[in-house]
Order: structure tokens, then sequence, then C-alpha cells
């Protein structure tokens, strides 16, 4: 192994202490892993033989994923195949809502908070809403589902953005398939970076010995911070999204963009 090798390793094994405390907090160790991560090297290796243009045999993908050709032969034969194009889920119904709501000044105030809307009726309204983004759902449908998520309310006075943002707490599955998705890009962009691939945004601010009270002013500081950029950031968003929607043919849209900012803060390490 080259030392350019062990450097990677060192840090991979590093960014996996968080996701195996995770795991281990879950009741999943070490062998509840192994299998699946063939499937995760397969499709890691045909990805970068499609990069650059070589073959997919079975022996290219056993020496670049280091998975037995026996376990190749397995896993990319059949029904249960693994996917190598690794296709991104569409951004949900409830979520466009969610960022149209937040973006579009007739359904925002003065200082950008997202307005009461009235549940159907005349513009702006919920139902009208829910119309901008898809026909082929019920607005009731898409309600009950914000309700249920916990990123709506709704009352006599008419519904309301609980929260800004998509960040579900009422239900493992969606508030689980965020957290892979925010972390898969982040990871993806800082990998771009550290190959030399890419120059992607992807920095953060470090500070140390701190009392728990200053990290928890810091922690508020960092979500003000991140209300202004989500207001600014997402109104350029469903901008480019719409003038795309209006005058780029399909073949053309093919990006996709995500941005992000986390806060973390934790006792140090003792010496």
């Amino acid at each position: 192994m080259s030392p350019d090798d062990s450097l990677v390793l060192k840090a991979v094994l590093r960014v996996m202490q968080p996701l195996a405390r995770l795991l281990v907090r879950q009741g999943l160790g070490y062998t509840a892993l192994v299998a699946p991560l063939k499937r995760v090297f397969l499709d890691a290796a045909a990805h970068e033989l499609r990069a650059r243009g070589m073959p997919r045999t079975d022996s290219a993908l056993s020496l670049l994923s280091g998975v037995h050709r026996r376990d190749v032969r397995q896993l990319t034969r059949g029904p249960e195949a693994a996917d190598d194009g690794m296709p991104q889920q569409p951004l949900s119904v409830v979520a466009q809502v969610v960022a149209r709501w937040l973006a579009e000044p007739a359904l925002t105030a003065a200082d950008g908070s997202p307005r009461t809307l009235a549940r159907s009726g005349p513009a702006p309204s919920f139902d009208g809403l829910v119309a901008t983004v898809s026909r082929d759902v019920r607005p009731r449908a898409v309600l009950d589902e914000m309700l249920r998520l916990g990123v709506a309310e709704a009352g006599d006075e008419g519904v309301r953005l609980a929260r800004t943002g998509m960040a579900p707490r009422a239900d493992l599955e969606p508030l689980s398939q965020l957290f892979a998705d925010n972390l898969r890009d982040h990871i993806a962009a800082a990998a771009a970076n550290l190959r030399g691939e890419r120059n992607l945004l992807e920095q953060a601010i470090w500070v140390d010995e701190l009392t728990a009270e200053s990290a928890e002013a810091l922690h508020a500081t960092a979500r003000r911070a991140w209300r202004q950029a989500y207001l600014q950031v997402m109104a350029e968003a469903q901008r480019l999204f719409d003038a795309d929607a209006a005058h780029a043919a399909p073949e053309a849209r093919r990006h996709r963009a995500r941005f992000g900012v986390y806060h973390y803060d934790d006792r140090e390490n003792p010496p």
C-alpha cells in the first residue's frame, strides 16, 4: 500500500467512526455491514469502469472492488443485480411544496417567513400552491402527509409551515433518507476535492477551548446564518428551476445540486 493509499484509508476510517457508533447503537454490528458492502464496492467499481470507458467484466469488477469473482457473478446477475447507476430519488412533492412555500414572494411575509395560507380558494392558498407543484396528487393527500411528518399545522386560520426546510422527526424512514442523501453528497463533494477532480464548496469553521454555553451560543448563530443562506439559495434555486423547466430541453436538464451547512459540538477528547 502506497503512502497516499494509507492516508486515504486512514481518513475514510475516521469518517466511519460516527457511522459505526450509529450502527452499534442501532444494534447492528460488523457482520451486518460486510455483505451489503460488497454491493457498494461493486457499484463503485462499475462507476469507475464506466468513467474510464472500460468494459464491465467480472474480472475487472473483481480486480477494482476486491470482491471475489464468485460474489461478483452472484450480485450482478438476476433480479437482485446491483444498480451501478445509483439513481437519486426524485424530490418528493412535499419537499417541493415546502421549497416553493419558502421561496415564492407571494407566499412569504416581509421578513421572509412563510405566510399562513388559506386551505383553498383564490391564490395564495394551500391548494393552489400544491397545484403549482403537481396536479397528479390531491392537495388533501399532500396536507395529510405534511401533518404526519410534522412540517405543517392546520387550524381555523389556515395552514402554516411548522418548520423551515424538510427535517421530519416523526418517521424514521424519511429522516434516514434525508440523513443518507445529505451525508452522501457532503462526502462526495469532499472526496472530489481530495482527488483533485473538482473545486467544490466544502468548508468549515473550527474552534476549541469553549465553554458549553459558548458552544450553544455559536450554535444559535449558525442557525441564524443558515436561515439567511437557505432563503437566498432556495430563492435562486427556484428561479433557475422554473427557468430551465420553461426554456431548456429535457435532455439538458440532467444535473442536480445540493447546498447544506452543519454545526457540531462535543466535549474535547482528554489529552
